[in-house]
């Protein structure tokens, strides 16, 4: 249980890094200038990389989970109301990673609208879901 505990934070942290720097990605396009061929191509490059790499990463992280949740037992019982905030947190996340997706899209089609501030709020998403998940996981408050 603990190589499977070890491996799903490795994946956890690892999908993560996407979700905090992809936004930020979206940041720095939605600056670039219309004349700004080269830059924007370029950071949509490694927003495309980025985006298709953490999906790769988030499948073990959340198999992983469940298999610690369903099979191991951990959450399970009275007294892990914790697991319930956790799960829907995770599902938020999930719902947070594709509409980065879809975001990717809008700029690939350069149609954004959006301004870089909005981006810059919306980056810091991922960041509040992650310090509440750490809280749930160790203090298991409820």
């Amino acid at each position: 249980m603990l190589w499977i505990k070890a491996f799903h934070i490795v994946f956890v942290a690892s999908w993560f890094a996407g979700l905090f720097y992809l936004p930020r990605i979206f940041v720095n396009l939605a600056m670039v200038h219309a004349d700004s061929l080269a830059e924007r191509d370029r950071l949509l490059l490694m927003a495309g990389k980025l985006y298709r790499f953490m999906t790769i990463l988030m499948f073990p992280a959340v198999g992983l989970g469940l298999y610690l949740w369903l099979v191991i037992g951990i959450g399970q019982g009275p007294g892990q109301g914790w697991m319930h905030i956790k799960l829907l947190l995770v599902m938020a996340l999930l719902a947070y990673h594709f509409y980065c997706g879809r975001l990717l899209k809008v700029f690939l089609l350069g149609v954004n609208t959006r301004s870089h501030i909005w981006y810059r709020w919306f980056n810091e998403l991922p960041v509040l879901a992650f310090i509440s998940v750490a809280i749930l996981v160790v203090v298991k408050p409820f």
